[in-house]
């Protein structure tokens, strides 16, 4: 179910976020804009099963709605144009992003206690960024 992951999400923090947006092809200006930012993540579904991921910030605004199993166009918050589809792998919400050949997965799992992990791998580097629920 989607609905654990309903609500705004304040981060917390950010661990090898720098590395994972070079693997990702990042110029230097925009990552030293992304390590500063810290974006709300707000998650929400219609009664139709659209998802609405918007991830907001003082920097910039990126909005994608979408349908689980439903691969879409999506231009990232870096200005990608992938292709990307979102799917729930036990109770975690996979979002998979291709483009020119390469592949990221970001990994987002609610814990026990709450929070939202969102865990950002491309090869072999992997960031986590960790949010705590604001409503």
């Amino acid at each position: 179910m989607v609905d654990k992951f309903v609500g705004t999400w304040k981060m917390i923090s950010s661990d090898n976020f720098d590395d994972y947006m070079k693997a990702l092809g990042v110029g230097f200006a925009t990552r030293q804009v992304g390590n500063r930012t810290k974006p709300s993540l707000i998650i929400n579904m219609d009664d139709q099963g659209m998802i609405c991921v918007k991830s907001q910030s003082t920097f910039k605004t990126v909005e994608i709605k979408f349908k689980l199993n439903e691969p879409f166009e999506e231009t990232t918050a870096d200005d990608r144009k992938t292709m990307t589809v979102f799917t729930l792998e036990n109770g975690n919400l996979v979002q998979k992003q291709n483009w020119d050949g390469k592949e990221t997965i970001i990994e987002r799992e609610v814990t026990g206690d709450g929070k939202l992990i969102a865990k950002c791998v491309m090869g072999d580097v992997v960031a986590v960024r960790t949010y705590v629920k604001e409503a």
